[in-house]
């Protein structure tokens, strides 16, 4: 659990609501399903009408990450790479076909394949980086689709306070219901607002910094596979990899 995301989204709410109830308003006036579901509803709506299909049932899926972070693990990493260096300078690359069968990531066992089947270290960096490349596109592409969300979020709230106002306009012959009705239609844009700069954009930035941390595990895998098909000492291969953690 990502302690600090969920209290960063307590804090937010609670300053908001706190300070509603310092100046005198009720949290009641704050609840208005109606404003949410125009909000929410119109901003969604907006998200998959710009996304393909694929791309949004990620990025909705990718929503966990925010309080659940992927598991990335650098020094296990560079223990397992050193490990399979090791290996190798002792018993040849061929040894290496062993460790595969017990990787579970795809990733991982296709540089080892490739290491195996003797491919040249600048050919495999050059197609285990295109792989990097792809997969650091698709989970940006899906991570911005909070990001979009952060941009019609607000326009849909002011959308929802012009039909509040709209409604208001209505019933100008009841003026006792005038300023009720106007606070009413102002909630909207406050959810817009709100959603879109504690919610949605932060999570997008969230899910960026995940993203950056799966990319360099990555680039780490890559760098020790170089190495060892270079021939590197396993010292020289694990003081390298880290040099990429702070």
């Amino acid at each position: 659990m990502d302690k600090i995301s969920v209290l960063g989204l307590l804090i937010g709410v609670v300053a908001i609501v706190g300070g509603q109830m310092l100046e005198g308003g009720h949290v009641a006036s704050l609840a208005q399903p109606t404003a949410l579901l125009i909000v929410f509803g119109g901003t969604m709506g907006a998200v998959m009408l710009q996304s393909p299909y694929a791309t949004f049932v990620r990025g909705i899926k990718m929503v966990r990450w925010v309080w659940l972070p992927p598991a990335v693990d650098y020094v296990q990493v560079i223990k397992q790479i050193t490990a399979w260096s090791q290996v190798s300078r002792r018993e040849g690359l061929l040894s290496l076909e062993n460790a595969m069968s017990q990787l579970k990531d795809d990733f991982s066992r296709k540089g080892l394949q490739l290491l195996v089947d003797g491919a040249e270290p600048e050919r495999l960096r050059e197609v285990m980086e295109v792989a990097i490349d792809t997969y650091e596109k698709e989970l940006k592409l899906s991570a911005r689709i909070w990001e979009a969300a952060g941009g019609y979020s607000p326009t849909i709230g002011i959308l929802g306070a012009v039909l509040g106002l709209i409604h208001v306009m209505e019933n100008l012959s009841d003026p006792s219901r005038l300023g009720a009705g106007i606070a009413v239609a102002f909630v909207a844009t406050i959810y817009g607002v709100g959603l879109a700069n504690l919610v949605f954009l932060p999570m997008s930035n969230k899910l960026k910094a995940h993203i950056n941390r799966l990319v360099v595990q990555r680039e780490m895998i890559v760098d020790g596979l170089v190495g060892i098909a270079n021939g590197d000492n396993p010292r020289i291969i694990e003081s390298r990899l880290k040099g990429y953690i702070f």
